[in-house]
């Protein structure tokens, strides 16, 4: 199995990295950590990770601009190969510029239920509040402070007399879960049948006049009342293969793509010559490639009127 690579940003002790360290060492762990780096050179989860054997960097965020010392960060990252960071207990806002670098691949665990209590004092905060219960979420990092989709949750009850301090240990207890779990799940997801599914989805029903039914048990994309124009198919005749099936212009056209890539695209059983099938679980899908074959696919089987209209709008 082929770990995905995980960078860890720390400030201090680093107890969730060693969490996420600890869970990577088990055999079935889908993830590796290739390097923990800190804004303080003397954070104490350097000298853990370095024990552990992890590559490990530190350098003083003082006298830098934002921008920069993230720049620094960022290459230390992209040299160790991480395809993936998880912050944990990073105490620094990220520039915009680091952020977009890593859109959709930079998790943080966070001390509340989010969307409640974002920023500090989260557990006082639910103190005062007089909530029952209070707890940790795992988000992916956008601009916004705390403000990214949430992948996972833990509730954690509140005890008569629980003090700031008591509640943090609790949840500390129960962010050590969540987060390798969550992380696991997230590296994970572009091989998992439901993310694949929604993300074919997206693109097959914005072209026009799009619908989606079942057909031969497949979630099957169409023109509405009319012509099939991709089939979503998964360990269909137990094949282990999760792909889409699109129509191709020509027998020579599904013959150049087999051959131009033989571990992706391959004929499709039953199907003929007309279509092709493009494997979905090799982990480096091109989703803007998918797209397009999703659009000529289209194409092949819309009425004229139709792909008439599309393309009278395309020039304006």
């Amino acid at each position: 199995m082929t770990k995905a690579k995980v960078g860890v940003l720390i400030s201090g002790r680093g107890s969730n990295m060693a969490a996420l360290l600890y869970a990577a060492k088990h055999p079935s762990c889908p993830y590796e950590i290739v390097l923990v780096a800190a804004n303080d050179p003397e954070a104490p989860g350097l000298a853990l990770a370095a024990a552990e054997g992890v590559a490990t960097f530190g350098q003083s965020h003082k006298g830098m601009k934002r921008a920069e010392f993230d720049a620094v960060i960022d290459a230390e990252l992209r040299k160790a190969g991480a395809e993936y960071v998880a912050l944990a207990g990073y105490m620094r806002l990220l520039s915009p510029e680091f952020v977009a670098g890593w859109e959709g691949r930079m998790l943080n665990i966070h001390p509340s239920l989010l969307p409640k209590y974002k920023g500090l004092d989260t557990h006082q905060k639910a103190l005062d509040a007089g909530d029952t219960h209070a707890g940790c979420s795992v988000h992916i990092v956008t601009a916004e402070l705390d403000d990214g989709p949430v992948l996972g949750q833990t509730e954690v009850a509140i005890l008569p007399g629980d003090t700031a301090e008591s509640l943090a240990a609790r949840i500390l207890i129960a962010e050590h879960q969540l987060y390798s779990r969550t992380l696991a799940d997230f590296v994970t997801r572009e091989r998992q049948p439901e993310w694949l599914l929604n993300k074919v989805r997206e693109r097959a029903l914005a072209l026009p006049q799009a619908d989606e039914v079942t057909s031969h048990g497949m979630p099957c994309f169409g023109i509405e009342k009319g012509k099939k124009f991709a089939y979503f198919t998964q360990d269909r005749h137990g094949d282990g293969v999760i792909a889409i099936l699109v129509k191709t212009t020509a027998p020579e056209e599904q013959a150049m793509l087999i051959e131009s890539d033989p571990a992706r695209y391959y004929r499709p059983a039953y199907f003929g010559d007309g279509w092709v099938g493009i494997r979905l679980d090799l982990g480096d899908t091109d989703w803007d490639q998918i797209g397009e074959r999703l659009h000529r696919s289209w194409r092949e089987v819309a009425p004229r009127k139709l792909t008439a209209l599309l393309d009278a709008a395309d020039e304006f």
